[in-house]
């Protein structure tokens, strides 16, 4: 009876959703804008309430035993209130998308042909401890005529309902449906399938998480799914690089904020300056208790844990940098090609032709050069906010903005044409 119930629920949540659809597809984006703006003031407004709420989750999380990088993604603060704020303030600034003519031909038959961007429609967003992920995605589906429903996980749960009913006041005082963001209060496993099978209502799905979150939904949904990959990302320090800014980057890069994507899992590195350069990062990194964990050659210079096979392809999200040394930039590119996940790479160097030659064959949504891999953000990369970081190559790829998140139609016009 009880999944009965649920059943029926889920069913209730996407009519609701898709009979929002043909009003926030005809939105003016004055409107959009502001409804967004509403909706930034609203969550500075109730910032005391949305921290209660997640304290309620820090402290369920901490009682869980979760790890510090899983509690840091979870974690809100006024300034992150206020950056999720601000991301709304971002894509109420951007252009509109939807109605952008994106191309047009005439044929030898006459027809005028338009390319037009329109809404997905109804996005479905399956994410983890995260609540900041609810005003973002929020934000860019609203922006882009999108409906949107929620399945954020069992530990944030008190945090991303006290922020979802922030952004459904900001609608309903514009007239426009709360039911255009809704979240799934029911966070069980079997509610999280039958979500993944709401084909006749959801266009689109996009999980946000764990490598183990991001399979299961890829495997088992009956929804088209635009699939957010883990981050390994690698560094790769190559024999022509200023050493004292490659541990600079390196320590950025691992440890500003150890549990998320874009942090840096592994580091490689050219064997012609592994012994000054190791040393020189091994005291940097000490300063916040990284673990190092690499091959022989790289233990002969600084003594460390011996990285097995698993270490190379390993998402941490802790203070634990694996670290691989290489005889060459070719080497370099296949051990990274082999153990990436599609999200961010960089490499140090102060050679232009080995930069070039990284940039041609890493095969990554974003490649650096002399640059952190944390920059990997849709905020970073001026889109106000992001939907997810795309590391699969079909629709989107890499932080997804506002364009990720519409489809197209033609539009035809003719004065009478037939086919014969």
């Amino acid at each position: 009876m009880e999944a009965q119930t649920q059943f029926l629920e889920l069913q209730t949540i996407g009519r609701q959703a898709k009979e929002t659809e043909p009003i926030l597809g005809i939105l003016k984006e004055e409107q959009k804008n502001q409804i967004l703006m509403e909706a930034a003031n609203l969550l500075i407004q109730e910032t005391e309430q949305i921290l209660a709420a997640n304290e309620k989750d820090m402290k369920n999380g901490q009682a869980k035993g979760m790890k510090d990088g899983l509690l840091d993604r979870l974690k809100l603060t006024p300034e992150r209130i206020q950056g999720m704020a601000e991301g709304l303030r971002q894509i109420a600034k951007l252009p509109d998308p939807i109605g952008e003519i994106m191309s047009e031909r005439t044929p030898s038959n006459g027809l005028e042909i338009r390319q037009v961007r329109v809404p997905l429609g109804v996005i479905g967003i399956i994410y983890e401890s995260r609540p900041n992920v609810t005003a973002d995605a929020f934000g860019l589906c609203f922006k882009t005529g999108n409906a949107v429903v929620l399945r954020g996980g069992s530990d944030a749960i008190f945090s991303n309902q006290a922020i979802v009913e922030t952004l459904q006041n900001a609608l309903t005082k514009h007239g426009v449906p709360a039911e255009a963001i809704q979240l799934l209060t029911d966070t069980s496993r079997e509610t999280a399938s039958a979500f993944m099978k709401l084909n006749q209502y959801i266009d689109v799905l996009i999980p946000r998480g764990s490598a183990s979150l991001i399979a299961t939904v890829v495997n088992n949904s009956t929804i088209p799914v635009i699939e957010t990959g883990s981050g390994n990302c690698h560094i790769y320090v190559d024999e022509g690089a200023d050493l004292n800014m490659a541990v600079e980057i390196v320590f950025n890069a691992k440890t500003q904020r150890i549990g998320v994507c874009n942090a840096c899992e592994s580091l490689v590195v050219h064997e012609k300056i592994k012994d000054s350069f190791l040393p020189l990062l091994r005291d940097k990194l000490s300063e916040a208790q990284v673990e190092l964990r690499g091959d022989s050659s790289a233990a002969e210079v600084v003594p460390m844990k011996q990285a097995t096979e698993e270490d190379w392809g390993r998402e941490y999200l802790d203070y634990i940098l694996s670290v691989k040394t290489v005889s060459s930039i070719e080497e370099a590119v296949a051990h990274i090609n082999h153990y990436n996940t599609g999200h961010s790479e960089a490499i140090v160097t102060e050679n232009p032709e080995h930069a070039e030659q990284f940039l041609r064959e890493i095969d990554a949504a974003a490649v650096y050069v002399n640059a952190s891999t944390r920059f990997t953000d849709g905020f970073e990369f001026g889109f106000g906010a992001e939907i997810g970081i795309s590391t699969q190559k079909l629709h989107a790829r890499g932080p997804m903005g506002l364009e990720a998140l519409t489809s197209y139609k033609y539009k035809i016009y003719g004065n009478g044409q037939v086919r014969g």
